[in-house]
């Protein structure tokens, strides 16, 4: 392709090679600079001309549209007017284009009104650009009028606009039934209704049209492919979404990086996150786009570590981040609570000028919050120009993952008073502060009001936070399959020492099949995450860990600690408790950290279960026995340790 300059100036000397140039020699010049892109050029040559006509205006409304400035092609056509130049139905086409993209109603109706002063009111031509204005403007009504009113000439083309604009508005009967009506479509019809129909949550019914398509022979482009993939996803559908790799592979369509994006995505949402980095490695050209599918992939299927690496290679291949890829690290470093990555790349989003972008600015008050720092993530809540739900939950669910119950309930009446909707995680977090400190009322009364007030349907972790055994009976009745109603149950039984209700527990979670998630803990060093579960000696340094442990035993003892075993869910004889207790995952990490971690820094340990009783109190007396502040993150909340305390005031 000839580059610009070299355009320009081939055009200009042929221009020059004419002895008398006429006004079609100029406006072939014109029309060349505006294709091109060259508006100072084009404005230069325009301004030159000895004379102008419609096609001259239409020129320079086409180069300054094109361009991205359709204010300035409503400015031509302003200009157009008042040389008393008669506009042509491709004027009036591109200004109510232009109108559309200026998302000006008022200017938009002024130029159909003119069309029909013009008498292009019957043109089908300048009917689905009308259309589509008035759609994509909400002003379905008018576009539906523009629509039935052209009786004579009504095309695919307007009837595919017509349909979108339906479906976007989501009057989706009406495009169902307009679809139904036609007597021809092309593949952009069909493409249309598979697209919308996804775009509406009925991916079912998408996935069907689909299916006639196939059935009818309609050729099926890259938006084909991506939408149905996207319906693929939304239902967690697996095999059909094999089904249409393979078909893309037989026509080809597998290399394309719309639809290799979309396999991408596809199979990240089904849980098949092997499939999904084959698809993304077999791209023979990646940009940022599938890029993002293949982060915000992974961070969906928990492999943090590899978004991360797959950030660091996105940049070794020259492909810079916009604001939902940077987000999106930013979320996996949040997960993984790793602070000193998530600080580089919020260093990056600084130097990159991303950091404005809600979707960045988000997502650091939710790293700030989960890794500890909390006045940071405040800090930043504050710098933000605008704050929406994500933002107001993600300060909200900050404090009360540090045990600040007051300021989080404080903060969630704030957020209320702001006209901002909470939605369920906002209300986990609040109801999870009142919980921890024993605010049962205020709990209760946020409860009830969540469905009454804000019409949110109480989930499993709603009801955990309820804590008493009322709300534990109810998780088994709403989620018989979910592990965390079992275990909180069988927790109560056992401290009060009720084995057969916990034996009949354990028996219902295997008749019904339900997986209890393995416990572990992880502590990152030196850029690479060392993993432990209970009892783990895989790990290379194992025989210190071990050694460390026995010392900070004995220490312990010393010093008054006790080890709880009503944190042991098993009827076996107290010594096995202890033994159990004594080599649970956190205590791994965090001598793991002892040894490994520099003095001045804190120890942060991320654990993907709840930190239990005995693990809360040894990690206490361990920051006292040591003088280190040991971080510690679980799935409910965030607990500092520092010289035999704990931030939580022991409400976890």
């Amino acid at each position: 392709m000839a580059r610009p300059a070299a355009t320009r100036a081939r055009a200009r000397r042929l221009f020059d090679a004419v002895p008398h140039p006429n006004l079609f020699t100029y406006n072939a010049l014109l029309s060349t600079l505006a294709h091109a892109r060259l508006l100072d050029s084009m404005e230069a040559l325009f301004a030159s001309m000895p004379e102008r006509d419609v096609v001259s205006y239409n020129a320079l409304m086409a180069g300054f549209s094109g361009a991205g400035e359709p204010a300035r092609a409503a400015g031509a056509y302003r200009a157009l007017l008042r040389g008393g130049v008669r506009p042509s139905r491709i004027t009036m086409s591109a200004m109510v284009r232009a109108a559309s993209a200026l998302g000006d109603c008022a200017l938009g109706k002024q130029f159909h009104c003119q069309i029909l002063r013009l008498g292009f009111g019957a043109y089908a031509f300048l009917g689905s650009p009308l259309v589509d204005m008035y759609a994509k403007m909400g002003l379905i009504a008018d576009a539906k009028r523009v629509f039935d009113e052209l009786e004579e000439g009504k095309n695919v083309v307007m009837y595919n606009t017509m349909i979108t604009g339906l479906l976007r508005c989501k009057l989706v009967q009406e495009a169902k039934r307009l679809f139904e009506a036609m007597a021809d479509r092309d593949s952009i019809t069909w493409t249309t209704m598979v697209t919308g129909l996804t775009q509406n949550g009925l991916e079912s019914e998408a996935l069907d049209v689909f299916r006639r398509m196939r059935v009818q022979g309609i050729a099926i482009d890259q938006y084909t492919f991506g939408s149905t993939l996207t319906a693929c996803g939304a239902l967690s559908a697996l095999e059909q979404g094999k089904q249409i790799h393979t078909y893309a592979i037989r026509t080809c369509y597998d290399d394309n990086v719309f639809v290799g994006s979309a396999l991408v995505d596809m199979y990240s949402k089904c849980r098949s996150i092997r499939l999904a980095a084959t698809a993304f490695r077999r791209m023979t050209f990646r940009n940022i786009i599938s890029w993002t599918a293949m982060i915000v992939g992974y961070g969906q299927n928990g492999c943090y570590e590899e978004a991360i690496r797959a950030f660091s290679e996105m940049q070794k291949d020259a492909v810079d981040p916009d604001d939902f890829t940077l987000g999106s690290v930013i979320s996996s470093c949040a997960n993984l609570a790793s602070l000193e990555k998530g600080s580089q790349f919020h260093c990056l989003a600084l130097v990159s000028g991303l950091k404005p972008y809600i979707t960045v600015s988000n997502t650091l008050v939710t790293l700030y919050g989960k890794c500890g720092n909390i006045e940071d993530a405040h800090r930043l809540f504050d710098e933000m120009p605008f704050h929406d739900q994500v933002s107001w939950t993600a300060l909200v669910s900050g404090y009360a993952q540090f045990g600040k119950a007051r300021e989080t309930i404080d903060l969630f009446e704030k957020m209320l008073s702001k006209g901002v909707k909470p939605d369920g995680v906002t209300f986990i977090g609040v109801l999870s502060a009142c919980s921890r400190a024993g605010f049962i009322d205020k709990g209760r009364s946020y409860f009830y009001s969540m469905r009454k007030d804000h019409g949110i349907v109480p989930i499993d972790d709603h009801y955990t936070c309820m804590i008493d055994l009322w709300a534990a009976e109810n998780l088994l009745e709403i989620d018989p399959q979910n592990p965390a109603s079992y275990v909180l149950l069988c927790s109560m039984h056992a401290s009060k020492g009720q084995w057969n209700e916990v034996a009949q527990l354990r028996r219902g979670m295997r008749d019904r099949q339900v997986k209890k998630e393995p416990g572990c803990s992880w502590i990152k060093y030196k850029n690479k995450v060392h993993i432990f579960s209970a009892d783990d000696q895989s790990h290379p340094f194992s025989k210190g860990i071990y050694e460390k442990l026995e010392w900070l035993n004995t220490k312990m003892v010393e010093e008054g600690y006790k080890p709880d075993v009503s944190s042991v869910l098993h009827d076996v004889a107290d010594a096995d408790k202890v033994h159990m207790l004594s080599h649970h995952s956190e205590k791994l990490a965090i001598a793991f950290g002892l040894i490994f971690v520099p003095q001045e820094m804190p120890i942060r340990i991320v654990k993907n279960l709840r930190v239990c009783v005995d693990c809360h109190n040894a990690t206490k007396f361990i920051s006292k026995i040591t003088g280190r502040d040991i971080l510690v993150r679980d799935a409910v909340r965030f607990h500092k340790f520092s010289n035999g305390t704990c931030s939580c005031g022991d409400f976890w």
